[in-house]
């Protein structure tokens, strides 16, 4: 009765300049999601999200949690949304510890983006400047690392000098993701990528180039989560939510800290759970930035610290067909930034049969689904009864 599912996905169009306000892409999403779980707007009573609204730039996060409650006129007894978490993925660990506690029955999250949008169209959705550099930005904004690709650079050029990983190897991720992206039909890139693109690409920050690294999209993706005792309220096949784990690595910062916070929210996950890495039938890990998804694997311990790179060689491991089939809707990289709910949205998709051409072969039983980098961790193991 104690436990939680995830009982409804939805996913708007996935694009990159959408001129569908994001309120309606989300309402789309949500709409998808509710069709799924056999619910009505009636049954909700609880909505997470992560970061909340972000009124400095729009389209980091366009949509909060009152903007919803506004527009479809929801009765919610409980709802969550704010930058300081644990990474995206923990609004849907939060929701599950709700509904474990009574405090709702069922729960939307959801995770709206409008990047691309809002890049195209600044004057509708213009980003707060400040002329004075302050907070965690006086550390990186002086000597010119803005973007997150250069604060992930500094972890992958310590494997890379520590334990020897190659730019062949760091390149398995994205040519993984680039192949089941094909697969997906809602995915946002549509061609092949080779090794030999992959090696004569640009380099954004060392050892990573421009194909390790996802793009820009506008999209909404929705997650329902239910209580086990209101589980006779849904249709579909439901998917609990057997562990999560979401805690900082230490100090929160990008550049002083000595391992990303996966690391020991990876090993925090399988303290919750009596499954093991061995029981996982497929893994959907974050990669905003490539190197990111290596970090989750050692993290989570299907490899060991800095063998991540051997562990993926050839990529064989890691493929569709292989015995750890790893972000099989082609992650961020593949199909679009949709920033750590898709990892989720995918897993339950697999665990359902649901893949289409891009299904793992078997009855997959167990998936892995993680969002977040840096200082920022959060991980559910989501299991098919």
């Amino acid at each position: 009765m104690a436990e939680a599912y995830i009982t409804g996905i939805g996913q708007s169009q996935v694009g990159q300049k959408l001129t569908r306000h994001p309120l309606l892409l989300t309402t789309d999403a949500i709409r998808e999601a509710l069709a799924d779980s056999g619910l009505s707007l009636a049954d909700i009573d609880g909505i997470s999200t992560y970061p909340g609204k972000a009124s400095g730039y729009l389209g980091f996060s366009p949509v909060g949690c009152e903007d919803l409650i506004d527009a479809l006129h929801l009765k919610v007894r409980w709802y969550n949304g704010g930058m300081e978490t644990s990474a995206q993925l923990g609004a849907v660990a939060t929701a599950a510890a709700a509904v474990k506690a009574g405090l709702a029955r069922h729960v939307i999250c959801f995770r709206t983006v409008y990047e691309a949008a809002a890049m195209a169209r600044p004057q509708d959705y213009p980003m707060s400047r400040s002329a004075r550099v302050e907070a965690s930005s006086q550390w990186t904004a002086p000597f010119n690392a803005t973007s997150a690709v250069t604060w992930v650079a500094q972890y992958a050029m310590r494997h890379v000098k520590k334990y020897g990983m190659t730019r062949e190897q760091l390149a398995q991720i994205s040519l993984t993701d680039r192949a089941n992206a094909l697969l997906n039909p809602r995915a946002l890139v549509r061609e092949p990528l080779s090794m030999e693109q992959y090696l004569a690409a640009r380099m954004i920050a060392e050892p990573m180039c421009l194909f390790d690294c996802d793009r820009f999209s506008d999209a909404s993706t929705v997650l329902i989560v239910s209580a086990g005792d209101a589980l006779g309220d849904v249709k579909c096949t439901p998917i609990r939510i057997a562990a999560s784990a979401y805690q900082s690595g230490g100090r929160h910062s990008w550049d002083q800290a000595e391992v990303m916070a996966s690391y020991p929210t990876g090993a925090e996950l399988w303290k919750h759970t009596d499954y093991k890495p061995k029981d996982v039938n497929t893994v959907q890990l974050y990669d905003g930035f490539a190197f990111l998804a290596i970090t989750w694997l050692e993290g989570l311990g299907f490899c060991g610290i800095g063998e991540g790179g051997k562990f993926i060689e050839g990529g064989h491991r890691i493929a569709l067909d292989g015995e750890l089939p790893l972000n099989t809707f082609g992650g961020q990289i593949g199909a679009g930034r949709l920033h750590g709910f898709g990892f989720a949205h995918e897993s339950v998709v697999q665990l359902r049969g649901q893949g289409g051409a891009r299904q793992i072969k078997g009855d997959p039983k167990v998936a892995v689904a993680a969002s977040g980098g840096g200082p920022l961790a959060s991980v559910l193991l989501l299991a098919r009864d």
